[in-house]
């Protein structure tokens, strides 16, 4: 458990089932410019997130009261916190719409890494941001990279998202490569996708959050 800014913030493993459509509301105000021109209209994007995420691949931040507050996921070699397989876009989209969107979300895909603990989005709800919900969730990630075993953490910030890089850069996080998309860019709103790592302090994990 972490305190952020005149708030107490819980760290759950996973969320809760009940808030299973909140979870890809969130995901989607966060993520849908980068995959609104694949997995638009919104009403299908919402239903096939909800549809694919696992609970069991994320950190959820609850407040006192039980509210979510925000949410980080990560992959593993038993799957990912928004993955999904072809036929679930073909349950959602139709065959021909989930066959084209299965080829453009391929080309975002990451493989698991044997040497790094790979997170797989972090997102705060609006309302929330700037009060250290990030920062918990981030230090979670790091412990839970610990708790497995792993010398790293690594994630990917698009060059969209500034904002987010400053908060890995002020936890220990350094550019590692940077991924070009080239007319890509023009599908999935975004140029560059910067790799980031931290090492992880064996038996410690946990990195300082915002106050």
């Amino acid at each position: 458990m972490a305190r952020g800014r005149a708030m107490k913030i819980d760290i759950r493993q996973g969320f809760a089932e009940a808030d299973r459509a909140e979870v890809a509301a969130l995901y989607w105000q966060a993520f849908g410019q980068k995959l609104g021109r694949v997995l638009r209209p919104e009403p299908k994007a919402l239903a096939f997130v909800a549809r694919v995420m696992r609970a069991d691949h994320t950190l959820a931040a609850y407040d006192a009261a039980g509210r979510l507050l925000g949410v980080a996921g990560f992959k593993s070699p038993h799957g990912a916190f928004v993955g999904g397989r072809p036929g679930d876009l073909h349950a959602v989209y139709g065959w021909w719409g989930g066959q084209w969107r299965a080829i453009f979300l391929n080309l975002l895909s990451r493989e698991v890494e044997n040497t790094r603990f790979l997170m797989d989005g972090l997102f705060v709800r609006e309302d929330c941001r700037g009060m250290g919900v990030g920062s918990a969730l981030l230090a979670a990630v790091v412990a839970e990279a610990a708790r497995r075993g792993y010398a790293e953490v690594r994630l990917d910030v698009v060059d969209s998202n500034p904002r987010a890089r400053a908060l890995y850069e002020r936890h220990g996080f350094r550019a590692l490569f940077v991924a070009r998309l080239g007319p890509l860019r023009h599908v999935f709103g975004f140029g560059t996708a910067t790799a980031m790592v931290r090492r992880v302090e064996q038996g410690r994990g946990m990195v300082q959050a915002d106050r």
